[in-house]
């Protein structure tokens, strides 16, 4: 048995006060996430949309809210099925519209069909790796400065279609292996920089996800979140997931 001293005692309440803070904290955050999704109206539309990143090898002839094969094998998911556990009351109806190869040009061909006609009240995009990968392999000439305007041109018809919405927008990255690159840089991070400018001049909500990854890759190596530096492995979908949520706060 150890003797029961004044600094056993001590270190016994220090250990204690942290325990007791980390489980407040948690609760804290828990609460916030539940209140914001009790802030959703019944029946609430969450809709995902961008690139082969989100589409993650869905069934696109299933397109019924929540239905497993409809929504891939990836961050979109792994985010519905925790909030349809956690919330059933709330009778969310979750899709994804993702399409592998998109670019910003694609989205907005298809975006009356695939996110206004969908009226959701939660729009989260990730787009913007196609956009410079396809101009690198030759099949797409667009800019910068084409992405940035296309990109605000679909953000602010939807706002002014659906003002109600609630935007997301997840920041493009891409971790250095694989398919990537030096090639790749600066133009990526000025793509990206342009997507965060964006979000900021609307004062959306952003995922950051390559600052995710960045601090991810001091854990593990580049190729363990995403094997070729751009689609995500199980582990880099599950962080993608945990981060959105987090983010987001629901």
């Amino acid at each position: 048995m150890m003797k029961l001293t004044r600094r056993n005692l001590l270190q016994s309440t220090i250990v204690a006060g942290v325990a007791a803070s980390s489980v407040s904290t948690a609760t804290t955050v828990s609460a916030a996430n539940d209140s914001n999704v009790q802030s959703l109206p019944e029946g609430a539309v969450i809709l995902f949309q961008g690139d082969s990143i989100t589409d993650a090898r869905r069934d696109r002839k299933k397109q019924t809210a929540n239905q497993s094969a409809g929504l891939g094998d990836g961050y979109p998911f792994l985010i519905a099925g925790g909030l349809l556990e956690s919330h059933p009351a709330k009778r969310l109806q979750i899709h994804n519209r993702g399409i592998s190869g998109n670019k910003v040009p694609d989205l907005a061909k298809r975006w009356q069909a695939d996110c206004l006609d969908l009226k959701p009240n939660i729009l989260s995009i990730l787009v913007g790796v196609n956009d410079i990968w396809h101009k690198l392999n030759g099949r797409y000439d667009g800019s910068v400065a084409v992405y940035e305007s296309g990109y605000r041109e679909l953000i602010e018809g939807t706002l002014s279609a659906l003002p109600d919405v609630r935007v997301v927008v997840c920041e493009p990255f891409v971790l250095r292996c694989g398919a990537v690159n030096d090639k790749w840089f600066p133009e990526f991070d000025q793509r990206r920089e342009a997507a965060l400018r964006v979000a900021d001049s609307m004062s959306l909500t952003v995922v950051p996800f390559q600052q995710m990854f960045d601090k991810a890759i001091d854990e593990a190596p580049p190729a363990y979140w995403a094997a070729d530096g751009v689609h995500p492995t199980l582990a880099g979908h599950t962080l993608m997931a945990k981060t959105w949520r987090e983010t987001v706060g629901i």
